[in-house]
């Protein structure tokens, strides 16, 4: 096989776009000392506080055993609670704390840039596209997945009324005190104009 073949594989095409997405991820949030997983979780257990361990990781596509090691490092790094659920002892209920809230609003901002960055490159219409095909790839093969994500458990927190998910409730039935989640448009953020210079980062794999 040339080398050429090879470069152009759509395995190893994905494969180094997640690496400069993980690195634009570190470049522009790294300050709080999170990866990519670790946001991920904070931001569903923030969506929905009480979510059990198991329900996340279903909700985030993410295996039980890296599920696992990320929860335990927020709790260590204090932006979370885990409790035992009284009507279940084996699961275990999870809870941001109040100041991870506000860290969580710094680090929206911050994805903006790093999303708008990596998708720089490409027109509006070109992006409009690309996440098109994006997301019809990953959703058709959502089952070859080591860790499929079920989205059935989001309808039935929807249900419950502890997620909001667009056409589920009426602006009206939504609770003031919490946002929904912001609906994916497939184009970028712009930039913010006034960048400060940011520290050098590691610029390893991911970890948990």
């Amino acid at each position: 096989m040339s080398l050429e073949i090879f470069y152009s594989r759509a395995g190893h095409l994905i494969r180094r776009l997640n690496q400069i997405s993980v690195a634009l991820f570190l470049e522009e949030a790294g300050s709080h000392d999170l990866t990519p997983r670790q946001y991920a979780a904070l931001k569903m257990i923030d969506e929905v506080p009480g979510i059990d361990q198991m329900t996340l990781s279903n909700m985030i596509a993410m295996d039980k055993t890296t599920m696992v090691k990320v929860i335990d490092r927020l709790v260590e790094k204090g932006l979370i609670t885990r409790t035992r659920a009284p009507h279940d002892r084996r699961l275990n209920l999870l809870h941001v704390t109040p100041a991870t809230r506000a860290t969580l609003d710094q680090i929206e901002q911050e994805l903006d840039r790093s999303e708008a960055r990596i998708l720089a490159p490409l027109s509006k219409s070109e992006q409009r596209l690309f996440m098109e095909m994006l997301t019809k790839l990953v959703n058709v093969n959502n089952a070859y997945s080591r860790a499929p994500l079920d989205a059935s458990r989001m309808e039935d927190l929807a249900a419950q009324g502890r997620l909001d998910l667009p056409g589920t409730r009426t602006p009206e039935e939504k609770s003031p005190a919490r946002k929904s989640p912001a609906k994916t448009t497939g184009t970028a953020s712009k930039p913010s104009p006034a960048r400060a210079p940011r520290k050098a980062v590691r610029r390893g794999g991911e970890t948990a």
